[in-house]
């Protein structure tokens, strides 16, 4: 099976696959982020080619369509600058994931708070945590999961965070 991190950041979620033999891509716009990500490869999987991790743009990744079994995106989409932005990283990611493969997504969200968040333009908002995330809520990802030509694997899950913010999971496979 292959996994794609799309947005590794520094690798945390990769070191399972890693270490299990899993074929295992990622890509970051930040270059320290696919160094780290490069040494823990070397560390538990040597064996690995260099050009499976990329310092590159969700939304302008160089990796084919289709190219991984599961497309792993953790905290990524919420960063996105506005609605245009979020669409082109979220189809990036999207096109990675192969035919009958699956697609898992953490992400900021309203769910569980709703009306709490202070709108600051283009799908951002300003969170009780003081910081600035792009949200979605429950009938965007449905619409987004039906416009993706997706069906969801497992509902909507969400996780309120102290009362500060509010994380859900979108897990969408890809016919």
């Amino acid at each position: 099976m292959t996994i794609l991190d799309a947005g590794c950041g520094g690798g945390r979620n990769l070191v399972f696959f890693l270490r299990e033999g899993y074929e295992v891509f990622a890509l970051d716009p930040d270059p320290g982020a696919i160094a780290c990500v490069h040494d823990l490869a070397a560390q538990w999987a040597p064996d690995l080619p260099p050009s499976n991790f990329r310092a590159e743009p969700l939304e302008s990744s160089s990796f084919p369509d289709g190219a991984a079994d599961v497309v792993v995106s953790s905290a990524v989409l919420h960063f996105a600058r506005d609605e245009k932005h979020f669409r082109a990283m979220l189809e990036g990611s999207w096109r990675l994931v192969k035919p009958g493969g699956m697609f898992f997504c953490r992400l900021a969200s309203t769910i569980g708070m709703e009306g709490r968040f202070r709108a600051l333009g283009g799908g951002r908002f300003a969170l009780l945590d003081g910081s600035e995330r792009y949200l979605v809520d429950e009938a965007d990802l449905l619409r987004r999961t039906g416009e993706l030509g997706g069906r969801l694997l497992d509902p909507l899950k969400t996780t309120v965070v102290q009362d500060q913010r509010c994380m859900t999971t979108w897990v969408v496979g890809k016919r």
